[in-house]
């Protein structure tokens, strides 16, 4: 069992477990809500839109699997907040006021949803800390490592500049929202890899993990070190890798410096065939949301075995220690292995990566 502490700085990881299955059988639980059968409602409440992968991934197959663990009576009551912390309190507040029974929760400030947290755990409902670590009086918390995301975006950039890597080699650092703790702990994991091997020449927390901002700040690096002097970029997801990548050009730069990414978005798996981007990383999102749906049905159904099985690692946050956790493993994607992760997870076709747009560059590497 392992105990990670969120809200410093995060120690190198070695990894965890990758999501296992649940084991069977069920249990009385003093902390869950009163035990119920199928007919349960999870209240679901995701961040943000501006990342693909919550409507297309998260939701859908949350929904899907509390269906298929109830038999078709449980549901999902669903909300997402545009980015809007207060916009979030209120839907979870709705949420708890129509007495749902257990709580998924992605928050936008994990700080300042803490007292909402509060207010559930007195209305006798369990939360579980979805993808991002909220403070409060969280009931279990699974996310990816993000850690070990940071250490592999730091290595995979490290490994593209090459064995000739000199510490006089600037990077730009082009981090996430200084509200969402996992951007800490990405730019933790890859400091570690980067410290002593390369300058960090600027660095940047990107409000709302927006592209634009993201931008905004790219144009502000190229206009203070020069449009030369940039060896590679550390992005912390895709999203805002597409806005460096047009800042870049914007300057008039088209022969582009490494850049990394993280969440495998089908426009950032084409750029990586074409080049424009070194790298994202890959994270099983079935996995995490099937496991997560799993946890919240076995909360409320007291089948403390089960959900046990399902929490062996433990975090800690702000405002509480030993919180009961699954960490995900991760893999860095490159144009070596979009055949081995993407496509033989089912992510995506390979119709829908090598358009005609990218049939040439797909044929290049080996895609075909």
């Amino acid at each position: 069992m392992r105990r990670i502490a969120i809200a410093v700085a995060a120690p190198t990881l070695t990894f965890a477990l990758a999501a296992c299955g649940a084991l069977g059988g069920s249990g009385s639980s003093t902390d869950a809500s009163p035990t119920k059968g199928d007919d349960l409602t999870v209240g679901l409440l995701l961040p943000e839109t501006a990342n693909t992968r919550y409507e297309k991934f998260d939701h859908p197959i949350i929904k899907e699997k509390v269906a298929a663990l109830t038999r078709n009576q449980g549901k999902v009551e669903y909300a997402n907040a545009d980015a809007d912390a207060g916009r979030q309190a209120g839907q979870m507040q709705r949420m708890i006021d129509n007495k749902v029974d257990v709580i998924l929760l992605d928050a936008v400030d994990s700080h300042a949803i803490a007292d909402m947290v509060r207010k559930a755990k007195e209305a006798g409902i369990p939360v579980i800390a979805y993808d991002r670590l909220s403070e409060g009086p969280i009931d279990a918390y699974i996310s990816f490592d993000n850690g070990l995301v940071g250490e592999v975006q730091g290595r995979s950039l490290l490994e593209a500049l090459g064995s000739d890597v000199d510490t006089s080699d600037k990077i730009v650092m082009i981090n996430g929202s200084p509200t969402d703790p996992n951007a800490k702990q990405f730019k933790e994991g890859a400091i570690s890899q980067l410290s002593g091997k390369v300058t960090i020449a600027k660095s940047y927390d990107t409000k709302d993990w927006k592209p634009e901002n993201a931008e905004a700040n790219m144009a502000q690096a190229l206009a203070s070190l020069g449009t030369d002097n940039i060896a590679a970029v550390y992005s912390a997801n895709d999203g805002m890798a597409s806005g460096v990548i047009k800042a870049f050009k914007a300057a008039g730069i088209t022969d582009l410096p490494v850049i990394t990414g993280q969440d495998a978005e089908l426009d950032a798996v084409q750029r990586i065939v074409t080049g424009e981007q070194y790298m994202s990383v890959y994270k099983s999102y079935p996995t995490e949301a099937e496991t997560a749906a799993q946890m919240a049905v076995a909360k409320v159904q007291g089948k403390d075995i089960q959900f046990d099985s399902l929490t062996r690692d433990r975090v800690s946050s702000p405002t509480h220690k030993n919180i009961p956790a699954q960490l995900v493993s991760v893999v860095a994607l490159t144009r070596n292995n979009i055949k081995d992760t993407v496509i033989a997870d089912g992510i995506y076709k390979k119709s829908d990566i090598c358009t005609a747009k990218y049939r040439e560059a797909c044929e290049a590497i080996g895609l075909k």
